[in-house]
Order: structure tokens, then C-alpha cells, then sequence
């Protein structure tokens, strides 16, 4: 049986090929989770996988998958960084972190789950930008307004 470590290298890699296979590619940077936000607002509306979407049915591993790159490639782009994860531990696979410089606490996986649920406004880019930036000092990647983030469905005047 592997350990958890194990499972995230081997799942980080395997949601880098399922991207391609979707036209979604991700190289390892903080830029490449705009792709995963592009993959979200594909295959995801009103927290759920759109009918017919691969996210429809048995979406747990895949986003697993992509909390797992998206720890990866944090570890990458911040020296310094560790996984952290407990294979005795019963939240197992959702309590994995990232510990960046300064003891600093992150949750991939969590943060995943919740852009699968509440949308755009738990942007993956934006996450990931905003926890990296202050060790790479990258400049925000424009670009990400071109998915249509935060294009409201309903008039700004409702609040219900």
C-alpha cells in the first residue's frame, strides 16, 4: 500500500495528463492554475459537474488529483516547502497540508474542494498568487481575467 506521499506524487503527475488529454496545460507554475480554473468553469456550475462533464459522477479522486498538483507546485515554486501527511490519520487524504517558510499552514486539497463548491470566488489562481507571491515576488498574470471570472449571473442588485 503506498503512502499518502507517495499517492500525491503519483496523482500530481496523472491530473497533469488528464489535463492534456483536455486541452488544460499544466507545467508545474502558479500561471498553469488558471488552467484549472479554466477546467473548473468548463465542468462546473452552481457547485456541481455539469451534466454529461467529467466531474459529474466520482469527482473525489480528481480533485484529490488537482489539490495534489496544486501542493506540488507550490513546493516547487517556494523553497522550503514540505507536505505534510499522517497515513494513520483518519482524515488521511484531506488533512494533507503544505508547510511554507515561516510555518506557514496550507490546505490544497480543502481549497480545491471549496472552488469545486463556491465557484469563482475561491479562485485557484488567485489562491495560489497570493501565497507564493510574498517568497517569488511574480507579478499577477492578467491573463486571468480573460476566463470571465466574477461575471455575475444575476443582476448586481439582488442579493438573494
Amino acid at each position: 500500500m503506498a503512502t499518502l506521499l507517495e499517492d500525491i506524487h503519483k496523482q500530481s503527475e496523472w491530473i497533469v495528463k488528464a489535463f492534456a488529454s483536455e486541452k488544460f496545460r499544466l507545467d508545474f507554475s502558479i500561471d498553469s492554475f488558471i488552467e484549472i480554473d479554466r477546467f473548473f468553469n468548463k465542468y462546473v456550475k452552481d457547485g456541481k459537474g455539469i451534466k454529461g462533464g467529467i466531474l459529474e459522477k466520482n469527482y473525489g479522486p480528481i480533485l484529490w488529483g488537482i489539490g495534489a498538483y496544486v501542493g506540488e507546485t507550490i513546493i516547487k515554486v517556494v523553497p522550503g516547502s514540505i507536505w505534510i501527511a499522517d497515513d494513520d490519520s483518519p482524515e488521511g487524504e484531506l488533512g494533507i497540508s503544505v508547510k511554507l517558510p515561516g510555518d506557514i499552514l496550507i490546505w490544497p486539497v480543502l481549497r480545491v474542494m471549496k472552488r469545486f463548491k463556491n465557484g469563482e470566488e475561491d479562485s485557484i489562481y488567485v489562491y495560489g498568487h497570493q501565497i507564493t507571491v510574498e517568497f517569488t515576488g511574480a507579478e499577477f498574470n492578467s491573463s486571468y481575467w480573460d476566463l470571465n471570472v466574477n461575471k455575475q449571473s444575476k443582476p448586481w442588485w439582488k442579493f438573494w
